[in-house]
């Protein structure tokens, strides 16, 4: 079974044939492992039902989808079930795009292609409705030259959405590792940002997961913020707009101000 990628700056993961060490960001090491794995469905962080209020809110069925980083995954299968009419899987490894490609070859709504998300030029620019990213870019902040492959998958995510398109990032981490990477001084985003308990999660939440996360003006939780779960998963919900640049998640200012009105 697959498992989250480590902390950031640990950057290997472990080893294959030969003893030798392969990054999060290689085909190799993902191909090594998905042979070891042998095809064994894996969802990292959450399935579908947990995400579903998202991505049925931001990104209808007959949206045209991009997977980044599909795995061995079965929300691409589960959405399909509910009613998603085209998703396009890419994927590092050609191990998995292979094992996926012939588990799926009867189901003509998803596409499996090999591909680094960091160079899709493959895609024309504005070809996408909505981009989603299950643990892919937490992947990449865990290899070499993090900063640099951050930055190039998120400026291609921007590159191949159309205007007024959402590109949804599921990660483990907060605003204050997060938004810095997600601002690219050439992306027009509108970024919100949503928290869900870890699945299994028992403790009280008082939130409903719709209910927006108010961020500071410089893209922070507010002081004194803690989630419920110290192990949250965080939902950044970005919509690509024409002329608008950085976090457009309520501030604390505004709820206050909604507050008083």
């Amino acid at each position: 079974m697959s498992s989250p990628p480590p902390p950031e700056g640990e950057g290997t993961d472990g080893h294959a044939g030969g003893g030798r060490s392969f990054s999060y960001g290689e085909a190799e090491y993902w191909d090594a492992r998905y042979v070891e794995e042998g095809g064994t469905p894996y969802d990292w962080y959450q399935r579908y039902d947990a995400l579903r209020p998202f991505v049925r809110r931001f990104a209808p069925p007959a949206s045209r989808l991009l997977m980044v980083g599909c795995g061995s995954a079965l929300m691409s299968e589960d959405m399909v079930s509910d009613g998603y009419a085209e998703i396009v899987n890419i994927d590092i490894s050609s191990v998995v795009i292979e094992m996926m490609r012939k588990k799926y070859f009867n189901i003509p709504q998803l596409q499996y292609l090999r591909m680094d998300v960091r160079d899709m030029s493959m895609f024309p620019d504005e070809s996408f409705d909505c981009a989603i990213d299950k643990g892919t870019l937490d992947s990449l902040m865990c290899g070499v030259d993090a900063p640099l492959s951050a930055t190039r998958m998120v400026l291609e995510v921007d590159r191949l959405l159309r205007p007024g398109g959402v590109f949804i990032l599921i990660t483990y981490g907060d605003p204050s590792v997060r938004v810095p990477h997600l601002n690219q001084p050439a992306c027009n985003w509108k970024i919100v940002l949503y928290i869900l308990p870890r699945p299994g999660f028992a403790g009280e939440i008082r939130r409903h997961v719709l209910d927006p996360v108010p961020l500071t003006e410089r893209g922070r939780l507010p002081d004194g913020f803690v989630p419920e779960d110290p192990d949250s998963h965080y939902v950044y919900v970005c919509e690509k707009m024409q002329g608008l640049t950085g976090a457009g998640s309520p501030t604390v200012n505004d709820i206050e101000r909604q507050g008083e009105e």
